[in-house]
């Protein structure tokens, strides 16, 4: 990909939405503002804007619990995903799935998904529809550390490596299972070595930079569109907040956060190289730290100000099987 000016304004807007929204989203619910439990994606935004950068309306993405950033990544609309935060009727899935569940078909994003390593299965499938239909759409699957123990990482990548499908397998490694430190958890040192047991190409992009991350996943998402199949793309990155909001944060120290967010920060890192290449401008980029934070906020008060769901919301959108006998 040809990094232009233009692309590189929107990969840093992408990113700069992101670090807003999911600040923005702490505040409000450590002010009690937001029900139920949110996996806040701060700190990884270059893995995010690197992988959607290649992508387009063919394409579909399958997220995890921790999916805003991958939504915000691929277009979908941000006064309709916060009103879905906040539950409200509004909101992309009406307000029924809440932070976990946010899903936009029309912008091909599947959804995220609380199931550990849920969404893997869902985009192979998703790249078997592209393949079958010959849409030329690829698919990508993010998914966290932890999920690359769950049987259904290797099913599914066993069955991509067999039919030679049009996915890439995104790890977000951030160093955490939830609390558990990656190196306790799996038996080698860098997943993407996991790659070898299905005879596809297992790469190691740095994760908290943008144009390692971009660059990586450029030539495993083009090795898809030329039909040569599927690539597991490891990235190595660090999420600022915890597992959850409010999560204590007992597993590691705050001088470990602290250091990352000084010396590694993908805005802070972004911003530095088109500086000192003359690519883009200080001004541009505080223009756009702008125009994000009004859009964010615009988005915040969409959602407090549009309606909850009804009661009679309750049914609808409710699909029911029933079998020959007229029971199911």
């Amino acid at each position: 990909m040809d990094l232009t000016r233009e692309r590189l304004l929107a990969a840093y807007r992408t990113m700069r939405t992101i670090r807003s929204f999911e600040q923005t989203l702490n505040e409000l619910s450590q002010a009690g503002k937001v029900p139920g439990f949110l996996h806040l994606y701060a700190g990884t935004e270059a893995v995010a804007a690197g992988v959607c950068a290649h992508l387009n309306e063919r394409d579909h993405v399958a997220s995890t619990h921790r999916g805003h950033g991958h939504c915000i990544a691929k277009g979908v609309d941000l006064c309709g995903m916060m009103a879905e935060i906040f539950g409200r009727r509004t909101g992309i899935c009406k307000g029924k799935g809440g932070s976990m569940h946010i899903a936009d078909t029309e912008r091909g994003m599947l959804g995220a998904n609380g199931i550990v390593g849920g969404g893997i299965a869902l985009a192979a499938g998703a790249a078997l529809s592209a393949k079958v239909r010959r849409s030329g759409g690829v698919a990508i699957s993010f998914f966290g550390d932890g999920a690359t123990n769950e049987g259904t990482f290797h099913e599914s990548l066993n069955m991509a490596a067999i039919y030679r499908l049009p996915v890439v397998f995104v790890v977000e490694n951030n160093g955490y299972g939830e609390a558990t430190p990656a190196e306790y958890h799996a038996s080698v040192p860098d997943l993407a070595v996991r790659a070898q047991a299905y005879g596809i190409p297992g790469v190691i992009a740095d994760g908290m930079d943008f144009f390692d991350v971009c660059a990586k996943a450029g030539d495993a998402i083009a090795r898809a569109r030329r039909g040569e199949g599927p690539t597991l793309l490891e990235c190595k990155c660090y999420r600022y907040y915890g597992h959850y909001v409010g999560d204590p944060l007992t597993y590691r120290t705050k001088e470990e956060s602290e250091k990352v967010r000084a010396t590694r920060d993908p805005l802070d890192c972004f911003e530095r190289r088109v500086s000192a290449d003359g690519t883009l401008a200080e001004g541009e980029l505080r223009r756009v730290d702008d125009e994000v934070a009004a859009a964010v906020a615009a988005a915040v008060q969409y959602a407090e100000a549009s309606p909850l769901p009804e009661l009679a919301d309750l049914t609808a959108d409710v699909y029911v099987c029933y079998t020959a006998g007229g029971e199911g």
